[in-house]
């Protein structure tokens, strides 16, 4: 691990935790918004073609993540800012992504708001921490 200035790691423990958070948490809403994907398929009259996209667009989703929280994590262990760069800008990626299952999606549920609303809080304090962490590396 590289050092600071005078020999202090600049890594950020609350921003680990945030990473091993979002890898907890994401598998369980993915698997739930694809099992209400599939429950608004049976329940509304919703076009092959909108849930086509709402599944193609939760995996990729799901593989952005997984490279998103790969990328945070060690660019936050080696203190590397352009892993953890590379991981904000993927972070804000799936923000986008979030906010099209809650405000743009064809139907959306309660649960697709309680989703995504605790999704967002993740990333937004996500973003804050990596922001924070790259200015401590920069610095």
């Amino acid at each position: 691990m590289a050092a600071g200035r005078r020999g202090e790691a600049l890594s950020s423990v609350p921003l680990q935790m945030q990473f091993r958070l979002s890898g907890i948490y994401y598998p369980f809403y993915f698997l739930v918004s694809l099992l209400v994907i599939f429950y608004k398929m049976h329940l509304f009259a919703y076009p092959p073609g909108y849930w086509a996209v709402d599944v193609i667009l939760l995996c990729t989703m799901g593989v952005l993540e997984a490279l998103r929280l790969y990328l945070g994590a060690k660019g936050n262990l080696t203190e590397e800012e352009t892993l953890l760069g590379g991981s904000l800008l993927l972070t804000v990626a799936n923000t986008f992504l979030s906010l099209y299952f809650l405000l743009w999606a064809t139907f959306v549920l309660r649960i697709d708001v309680l989703l995504n609303g605790a999704l967002l809080a993740l990333y937004g304090l996500e973003g804050l921490l990596q922001a924070v962490t790259i200015a401590a590396f920069v610095s």
